[in-house]
């Protein structure tokens, strides 16, 4: 079985991920949702996830912050940062994060998702 965190603040663009993955993975999956990166990160190490989809503006704790406090060495979870935002900075400092394996766009696509779950 696959396990799968979802770390957004927002609901839908969760239930939308989810339902999108949930139908076009051939594997069992199940998920950990959190809609606060603070909140993610003090359970994360005790999931064992294998792929972690994160936003990055959230309150309180952004995705950046989350992934700066990371610790690659407790977890090997495959990390996507899943963003409304297209900002070319965005784009190019998330490929600064060696634990990220891909900047995507919401909403998720069904080609996308069969290519990171292939």
């Amino acid at each position: 079985m696959l396990t799968i965190v979802l770390i957004d603040d927002d609901p839908i663009s969760t239930f939308v991920t989810e339902k999108l993955i949930s139908r076009n993975v051939n594997e069992p999956c199940k998920f950990y949702k959190f809609q606060s990166a603070k909140a993610a990160l003090q359970e994360i190490y005790s999931i064992n996830a294998n792929y972690l989809f994160l936003d990055l503006n959230m309150p309180e704790m952004t995705g950046w912050d989350f992934l700066d406090r990371f610790n690659t060495d407790k977890n090997e979870a495959q990390i996507y940062i899943l963003s409304s935002s297209v900002d070319e900075r965005d784009i190019d400092k998330a490929s600064g994060y060696s634990v990220v394996k891909d900047y995507l766009s919401k909403p998720l696509i069904k080609k996308i998702i069969k290519s990171i779950f292939a």
